[in-house]
């Protein structure tokens, strides 16, 4: 959704915004800092783990403990269950089954396993984000909101589905949230390494990066790499790939702040005249 004129956003009545951008960059921290603001909260992972998701984390699971002689017997006999606790600031367990590639003896994920969760995965996304038009009534009509945050995941600009960014762009105002200099962007790229996420990777790029990590670490399968080492290996590589896809998104649909211009932000005042001043900049 664009605006000709911030006085335009401003008189707009039931606000929903999509922040766009990088796992770190600020999105979470606008959207819990909205809340208290009557704002309604859409984590687009936290949909994906307790709705598109929930299945599979469980399977794999109970795969686990199914080997377990003493957990066997309970699960066989339903004397037990085992459900997610999925937080919307803690995806581990969307995070445990999406996994890492490498050797399984390190807690990696066999490339053919690897590769069918990340279909999953961005199906799930994908759904989760077809799902924002209904939430946004929702938020207002049987939650009683007046406005709408869509914290969406960083791979957004991945998925390449026909229509999802259009649907975004018609129900909601797109604010894509730039990294600018190096620093902020080392510091990125050290707590997501720290500290990661679920990731999603375009198969063309998975491919590439892992036939260029086996030839520099001398390797000659996925099913030999630290699946740690190769994350981490890999996120640099990722990030400045996405840079150019999320320009491509923001450039037509939406409006684009720095990382700096977020950290500023310390209220819903504070944040509702940052998007002024992107508007009336691109205007």
């Amino acid at each position: 959704m664009k605006f000709d004129h911030p006085k335009a956003f401003r008189a707009w009545p039931n606000k929903s915004i999509t922040l766009l951008g990088m796992s770190g960059v600020g999105k979470t921290y606008l959207s819990t800092l909205l809340r208290r603001h009557d704002w309604f909260h859409y984590s687009g992972d936290y949909r994906i783990g307790t709705r598109y998701l929930d299945e599979p984390i469980l399977d794999l699971i109970k795969q686990q403990a199914m080997a377990v002689p003493f957990l066997h017997e309970l699960l066989r006999n339903d004397w037990i269950y085992i459900r997610n606790n999925i937080k919307v600031d803690d995806l581990g367990p969307v995070l445990s089954y999406v996994g890492k590639p490498g050797d399984p003896s390190r807690g990696g994920v066999p490339l053919t396993a690897f590769r069918r969760r990340q279909a999953r995965y961005r199906q799930a996304e994908i759904a989760a984000m077809r799902d924002v038009p209904e939430f946004i009534r929702k938020a207002r009509d049987v939650y009683g909101y007046r406005h709408f945050v869509n914290d969406v995941g960083g791979s957004l600009c991945e998925l390449e589905e026909p229509g999802i960014v259009e649907l975004l762009a018609e129900h909601s105002l797109i604010l894509y949230i730039q990294v600018t200099e190096k620093a902020e962007e080392e510091e990125l790229i050290r707590r997501a390494q720290s500290d990661p996420k679920p990731l999603y990777y375009r198969p063309e790029f998975l491919d590439a990066q892992l036939a260029s990590y086996l030839a520099e670490a001398g390797l000659e399968y996925a099913a030999q790499m630290d699946p740690d080492a190769f994350t981490r290996w890999v996120f640099p590589r990722l990030f400045h790939a996405r840079v150019p896809r999320y320009e491509a998104i923001a450039g037509p649909h939406g409006y684009t702040v720095t990382s700096r211009d977020v950290a500023a932000v310390r209220d819903e005042a504070d944040f509702l005249e940052l998007i002024e001043t992107a508007i009336g900049r691109q205007a």
